[in-house]
């Protein structure tokens, strides 16, 4: 069994480790986790003598088998959640990351397969990121951040990579959400900023707004 911080630790780990086939710095899972590095380092101490991560000197933090699986399930279970609360208690997506972070830390295996199940195993949450399955197994698609599409390329918005309340909060005001169809109509030299067309409504973003939507090319 772990703690509530330790299972925060091995859940950004795993994110962390999603980016890179390399060693995770304890200076990145610091800035993860908005804490001292001291913090990680002991820490680090603690799940190592639990053999779910393993620190090499230089190279890093890598999860075990054991923390890769552990660090999965705080995710499934976080994801699970939140479609939970849009599909069946009529949350908006920008409202769902808070909550289910309380609820990620349920111990009951049986809870969490019965609600996967009462949900119809979803296979992507309400931000449009991957649920791993029971064993940590994550199904990936293939996916572009809009702001490395060309002039006249399209595709359908499947995931955002800034899940933060603000963001989504705009996203919702511009009409834009997943599984909406968007093209580009022109793109600027000099900013990089986007003339896009959303299912036939004509809309200007930044780069910075077309640098955190995931579109699936057309």
């Amino acid at each position: 069994m772990f703690t509530l911080s330790e299972e925060n630790y091995l859940k950004a780990i795993y994110h962390l480790q999603l980016e890179t086939d390399k060693g995770i710095s304890t200076n990145a899972i610091a800035e993860k986790l908005q804490t001292k590095a001291s913090s990680v380092t002991d820490m680090i101490k603690k799940l190592s003598d639990k053999k779910v991560v393993v620190y090499k000197k230089y190279k890093g933090v890598t999860l075990t088998k054991l923390g890769k699986k552990t660090g999965a399930n705080v995710v499934r279970k976080h994801r699970l959640w939140e479609v939970f609360l849009v599909e069946k208690l009529n949350f908006s997506w920008d409202e769902v990351h808070e909550v289910a972070e309380q609820l990620e830390h349920i111990k009951s295996s049986k809870l969490i397969n019965q609600l996967d199940s009462f949900l119809g195993f979803p296979t992507h949450d309400p931000h449009g990121d991957p649920i791993p399955d029971e064993e940590g197994n994550l199904k990936t698609i293939e996916k572009s951040l809009l702001s490395t599409l060309s002039k006249n390329e399209s595709g359908v918005c499947v995931g955002v990579d800034d899940s933060s309340s603000e963001f989504l909060q705009f996203l919702d005001k511009k009409g834009i959400t997943l599984g909406k169809q968007i093209t580009i109509l022109e793109k600027e030299e000099f900013d990089n900023s986007l003339s896009i067309l959303v299912e036939g409504k004509k809309l200007s973003i930044s780069n910075k707004i077309a640098n955190n939507l995931y579109i699936k090319k057309s």
